[in-house]
């Protein structure tokens, strides 16, 4: 998918729904798309003390010092694979969430320029790689799994990669963008 098709289908300020406050641990993701290759995430470094291991988008806490959501995601971006904020064209946001966990997110769809490079923080990111737009795109994906966690049956989606297991809010994330980009005009 090209840079024109991309802003074709995401038009900036993207239409989102809020979530009210509560008592979730809010953080800002940013789901930073390439354009003719696709969405970059990373793998969480193995020590780290939320989800650990795990497949992610570049992001965290929101701090009491954020301007904005969107600066959240930036911050976090910078700190954990080097982008740039001059780097990074905001898009807008999609749907806000609450994880199962706990966490209230907030994703913050961006364009990166093609060919951006990436310096992963040291302990926190073992991992950044992309998942093509073919892949994002293709219909018979996500696949819809079953486990028990906790003594309870739960449903969750997989998103097929040779590499990596991409499962929970971020598999969820991933499908939220793949509608919008599939049912776009």
């Amino acid at each position: 998918m090209n840079e024109a098709e991309l802003r074709r289908r995401l038009p900036p300020g993207l239409a989102h729904h809020r979530l009210a406050p509560a008592t979730y641990r809010r953080s800002a993701v940013l789901v930073p798309l390439e354009p003719e290759r696709g969405v970059w995430l990373t793998r969480r470094g193995a020590a780290m003390p939320n989800h650990a291991g795990q497949v992610s988008f570049p992001g965290g806490k929101i701090e009491s010092f954020d301007a904005s959501v969107e600066a959240a995601a930036l911050r976090e971006a910078q700190e954990e694979i080097g982008l740039a904020p001059e780097q990074v064209e905001i898009l807008g946001r999609m749907d806000d969430f609450i994880t199962g966990t706990g966490f209230h997110i907030s994703p913050v769809v961006a364009m990166v320029p093609r060919g951006v490079r990436f310096v992963p923080a040291q302990g926190e990111v073992q991992d950044v790689f992309c998942l093509s737009f073919e892949a994002l795109l293709d219909r018979a994906a996500p696949n819809l799994r079953r486990a028990s966690w906790r003594g309870m049956a739960r449903e969750f989606w997989v998103w097929p990669h040779e590499a990596h297991v991409i499962w929970g809010a971020t598999a969820m994330i991933l499908l939220n963008l793949a509608r919008r980009l599939r049912e776009a005009p």
